[in-house]
Formats: C-alpha cells, sequence, structure tokens
C-alpha cells in the first residue's frame, strides 16, 4: 500500500499542476464561446440566456456608438490571402533552402547555417520603422503582398532550418539510388525525398499559416485602407478605446477567428503527431 502511494502520488501531483497551469486559458475560452452566445453570464462562465445577435456581424453591418465597421467577409477573405500567401510562400522557399544546405556544398554555407537562427532571434518590432521606409520605397505600403514579404522574410529563417533536419534525416543510399534510375536532382528532390517528409512539410505549413493568421503589429501598421484589413486589426478596431465596447460580440469575432486554425490544425493533426524536432517517427 504504502508502495503505491510513493508511484502514485508524484502523478497526482503533476496532474494537479497542469491542471493549475492550464485553468487560465481553459477558463479563458470558455468565457469566449459562453459570451459569444448568452446576453448575461453567471459566475463568470455560465451563460443566462441564449442569443445569437452577438453573431449578427456575419449577416450584417456593426455599428457602434456612430462608428459603422466594415462587413466581416472581405476582412476575412483579407486573412485568409495573407496566411494563405505566407504559407506557400514559406514552404516552397525553405523546401528549396533546406535541401540546398543539408545535400549540397557551396561558398558560405557554414555561415548562412550559423546565422540563420540569429535572423530568427530579431524581435520585428525594432525593424518596424526601417520596414516602412523599404516598403514605401518599393511601392508596397498599404498592400497585403508587402505584409508577406516582410512576414515570410522574418519566418524563413527558422522554417529552413526545421525542414533541413529532415533532409538531413533522409537516407543518402535511397537518394543515390535515385540517380542510378536516371533522376535528375529536381526529379530525386520532389519525386522521391518530398513524400518522404510530409511531416515537415506539415509542420512548416501550420507554422506558417499560425503565423501569418495571427499576424497584427504589420498589418496594423503597414495596412492603412479598410479594404486591406485583416481580422487581427478588425478585432483591434472593434475593441476601440474601450468606451463602446460590446463584449459579446468581440466574443463572437474572437471564436469566428478561432475557427480556421482549429480546422487547419484537424487537417494537419494526423501528418503532425508524426513529426519530432528535426526528424521524424519511424
Amino acid at each position: 500500500m504504502r508502495q503505491q502511494i510513493k508511484v502514485f502520488l508524484p502523478r497526482i501531483f503533476i496532474y494537479l499542476l497542469l491542471i493549475f497551469v492550464s485553468l487560465p486559458i481553459v477558463i479563458a475560452y470558455l468565457w469566449l464561446f459562453s459570451s459569444s452566445i448568452s446576453r448575461e453570464l453567471t459566475f463568470g462562465v455560465l451563460p443566462r440566456s441564449f442569443t445569437l445577435d452577438n453573431w449578427r456581424f456575419l449577416w450584417s453591418e456593426i455599428k457602434i456608438g456612430t462608428k459603422v465597421f466594415e462587413n466581416i467577409w472581405p476582412v476575412t477573405f483579407n486573412s485568409i490571402l495573407l496566411a494563405g500567401s505566407i504559407t506557400v510562400a514559406e514552404v516552397i522557399i525553405s523546401l528549396l533552402a533546406g535541401f540546398a544546405l543539408s545535400r549540397m556544398n557551396f561558398f558560405g554555407k557554414d555561415y548562412i547555417m550559423k546565422t540563420a537562427i540569429i535572423l530568427h532571434a530579431f524581435p520585428g518590432v525594432a525593424l518596424l520603422i526601417a520596414l516602412f521606409y523599404v516598403l514605401n520605397f518599393i511601392g508596397l505600403l498599404d498592400k497585403i503582398i508587402g505584409v508577406v514579404m516582410v512576414k515570410v522574410a522574418l519566418e524563413l529563417p527558422m522554417a529552413t532550418w526545421m525542414i533541413k533536419g529532415f533532409f538531413d534525416e533522409f537516407p543518402w543510399d535511397i537518394e543515390w539510388a535515385a540517380y542510378i534510375d536516371g533522376c535528375t536532382r529536381f526529379q530525386a528532390w520532389y519525386r522521391i525525398i518530398l513524400p518522404q517528409i510530409k511531416p515537415g512539410i506539415a509542420a512548416v505549413a501550420i507554422f506558417a499559416f499560425l503565423a501569418g493568421w495571427s499576424e497584427f503589429i504589420y498589418s496594423y501598421t503597414f495596412l492603412f485602407s479598410s479594404e486591406n484589413y485583416t481580422l487581427a486589426v478588425f478585432l483591434k478596431n472593434l475593441i476601440g478605446d474601450f468606451r463602446f465596447l460590446d463584449y459579446g460580440l468581440l466574443a463572437a469575432t474572437g471564436l469566428f477567428y478561432l475557427i480556421p486554425v482549429i480546422v487547419f490544425f484537424l487537417i494537419s493533426q494526423k501528418s503532425l503527431m508524426k513529426m519530432t524536432f528535426g526528424g521524424m517517427k519511424g
């Protein structure tokens, strides 16, 4: 009996610690859901009366005080365009760069690998003014493609480093067998190697999508026209100066903002669970 207590006590302590750490996040999501479907809450999280009025932004314009907000659907399309473009660009470039760093020898390779993580560690907010001037100079200020370029440039070092680990794990014997069978380097990369590192591609894709979908600071700084707003900027504008804040509407919009991320995660979950950092499970 005493031996069983010694075994279970550490486990109980770990579970209690995990519950304690997770509790604020669970309560936050519970409040978000309850507030989105209710006019009033009991004990902060329990809905008292059901309503869909907080979701009215899906079928009508929103007016808070004297301010009329943009229709949610063009804003949602802008967010999808931003996150999708970042995902596609980051996956393609990181796959090419990761393969080159893993399989080829060229001048400056070691220097690029050593500085890749350092570049990712730079706080992007420190570059805001410089990036503003650059985008203005090349005519991409107040355009979604400008934000895409900035975000891809800042996220690419980490994505390349991550996908390089998967190329490193791929056996040289199989790649050489493809060359002996007549494949070119591109054909071996495309037909033989890429299908074997799908978990790595899925990991880079989901991290790139999440980074693009949750992007706020660059969108808020570099996009001025309301027709280019994304959902993150839309949420910030809903909060405004807190004088006329509609918490139910804000909760429903926040929940709507989460839905594509949850769907994207469920789609890529199977591949993601096969991944370990820098390689794949057998």
